[in-house]
């Protein structure tokens, strides 16, 4: 239910019918045109603060798109009000750095999983509770990816709340922390770190509803680190191709 005494979600600022069931979620509000652009009969449905949607069809079945902004609590705000409206499952097309010397700027990442070193999901779940993508959105951003020969990678991804924190621990007081543990996620195999895939994954599992996520690798820090090629690759258009493609895949299989 709405938290205020109106049909119209708080935030979102949408109501039951104004969006389809299956949802892709960008963080960057500009970015949801050019994911609408995909879609057929495409309509402007809100825009309310980092919360722009637009609802159309794909293969004859209502879709629409959603951005969060960034971070973890703007995610899970869009997730709550948008499965109170009857969407159910959700696909996630961001960005990320990489963090394996394999991931290399331009590739795409499909997560199976999220590290949960963020503060939002801990007022969800206790942290022993994983943040797991769902297996049937995963294995159809895959087969997406295999179709359209986009170089991927599937695994687990890092999830945190200071994107400089990251970025320049030294400079911060608990970099110690922020080192140690980076270097831990290192050994595990993390594939790449970003900022909203274990709130997507956590609030998706207590709402009962489906979410998988796929990122654009911007770049990779550990290649510049170790004096390896780092190319950059900013445009987002290889994973959002992907995501339409797994929609497709799963409204086929569903409808």
């Amino acid at each position: 239910m709405s938290t205020v005494y109106s049909q119209k979600q708080y935030h979102i600022d949408l109501e039951e019918g104004d969006v389809g069931k299956y949802v892709i979620l960008p963080g960057d509000p500009k970015r949801c045109a050019k994911i609408a652009k995909y879609f057929d009969n495409p309509v402007l449905m809100a825009d309310n603060r980092e919360y722009v949607t637009y609802t159309g069809y794909l293969e004859g079945v209502k879709v629409s798109v959603t951005s969060t902004g960034i971070g973890g609590p703007s995610a899970a705000i869009a997730i709550e009000e948008l499965a109170n409206i009857g969407a159910d499952t959700f696909i996630r097309v961001g960005t990320s750095g990489g963090m394996d010397i394999n991931v290399m700027g331009g590739d795409l990442v499909i997560a199976t999983g999220s590290i949960r070193m963020e503060g939002t999901t801990k007022e969800y779940a206790p942290i022993e509770f994983p943040a797991v993508a769902d297996f049937k959105v995963t294995n159809a951003l895959i087969k997406a990816a295999e179709k359209l020969n986009k170089k991927h990678h599937v695994g687990v991804v890092h999830c945190k709340d200071s994107f400089y924190g990251q970025h320049s621990p030294e400079s911060k007081p608990a970099g110690y922390e922020l080192t140690n543990k980076w270097d831990a996620w290192m050994k595990m195999g993390a594939l790449a770190s970003e900022m909203e895939s274990a709130a997507l994954f956590i609030v998706s599992a207590y709402r009962k509803v489906r979410a998988g996520a796929i990122f654009n690798v911007i770049a990779n820090q550990e290649r510049r680190r170790l004096g390896l090629d780092d190319p950059q690759e900013h445009d987002t258009e290889a994973a959002i191709v992907t995501a339409i493609e797994a929609l497709r895949i799963l409204i086929k299989e569903e409808n």
